[in-house]
């Protein structure tokens, strides 16, 4: 009888394509999730991988064993799961990625209600600005705007990713303050460029009866972080374009001011992602309940929706 362990590594290194991936996912050292698989290889008779230094590929063997033991493995670990604690309450460690502005503001925060819930989880959140490859990075959860489906991962909505143009009390002193997204080009603006893309981010915005223009400000300072654009501007060094949710509270406190209110440049859906199972792990399915909840509640889709100033 082949052991968990063993057969827990081939299909996640078939998932992810790497021992190293599996790895990550599995909280192993590559070693191990290597010497599982070889000595599956070796129960069974059959190499299972053909292997390179690049590169992990499924023999027809491989696929074959896959796709027999894949949904068995998964029910199997649920049934684990369930089964952890005398009270069948959620437990385990939860991986989850956000951005760090969106998720320090807005997730963090839930977190003593949630271990208030479910205090046998252990969450381990990462707070980074890029889109996580879920199953080859081990993440349980994602949260971001934007993201690609990749195969085999759903995402669930939270609220719209709206970008207004902000400006700080000190630096709109003695200037004209615009009335339509136009009027913005006599303005400095400090603009972010994209990590992912490498190229600076420009905007067309829009108002309630759907016209489009775009958004020209003076290129006056160039940073590759949100929080960056938003301390440039508190700093009064010019006109910044920031989703809702990362500038509402100083907008609420007078620090900003939003510029042009009628007018917003659409950045897509903020959404959890996660990866499809007949069976999620109780965890999961916790914390995406949890999450989904606590934003209706708050009624932050609305709060957080630029044609709302």
């Amino acid at each position: 009888m082949e052991t968990l362990a063993n057969l827990e590594s081939f299909v996640r290194s078939a998932q992810a394509g790497s021992f190293s991936a599996a790895a990550r996912h599995l909280a192993l050292t590559p070693a191990a999730v290597s010497r599982n698989v070889a000595m599956l290889e070796r129960n069974l008779g059959v190499r299972l991988f053909h292997r390179s230094t690049r590169k992990l590929t499924l023999t027809e063997a491989g696929e074959h064993f896959l796709a027999s033991i894949g949904g068995n493995l998964d029910a199997l670990q649920h049934a684990i799961s369930s089964v952890a604690t005398d009270q069948g309450e959620p437990c385990g460690q939860l991986k989850v990625s956000m951005a760090p502005t969106f998720g320090i503001s807005h997730v963090l925060p839930l977190l003593p209600a949630f271990l208030a819930r479910y205090p046998l989880i252990r969450p381990e959140w990462h707070f980074e600005n890029r889109q996580v490859d879920l199953i080859a990075d081990g993440y349980d959860v994602a949260i971001g705007a934007g993201f690609e489906l990749a195969q085999g991962v759903i995402s669930r909505p939270l609220a719209p990713a709206h970008v207004i143009a902000v400006a700080s009390p000190d630096y709109l002193r003695g200037r004209p303050v615009p009335a339509t997204p136009d009027a913005l080009e006599d303005l400095e603006g400090i603009l972010m460029r994209s990590p992912q893309t490498g190229r600076v981010r420009y905007w067309n915005m829009r108002n309630k009866a759907g016209v489009e223009v775009p958004a020209q400000v003076r290129e006056s300072i160039i940073v590759n972080d949100p929080v960056a654009v938003r301390e440039a501007v508190l700093l009064g060094l010019g006109v910044g374009f920031l989703a809702v949710e990362d500038v509402q509270g100083w907008i609420e406190r007078g620090d900003l001011l939003r510029l042009v209110p009628d007018w917003y440049a659409d950045a897509g859906t903020i959404s959890m992602y996660f990866a499809t199972r007949a069976l999620m792990p109780a965890r999961t399915r916790a914390f995406i309940d949890f999450i989904s909840e606590a934003f209706e509640q708050r009624q932050l889709a609305r709060r957080f929706s630029g044609g709302e100033g």
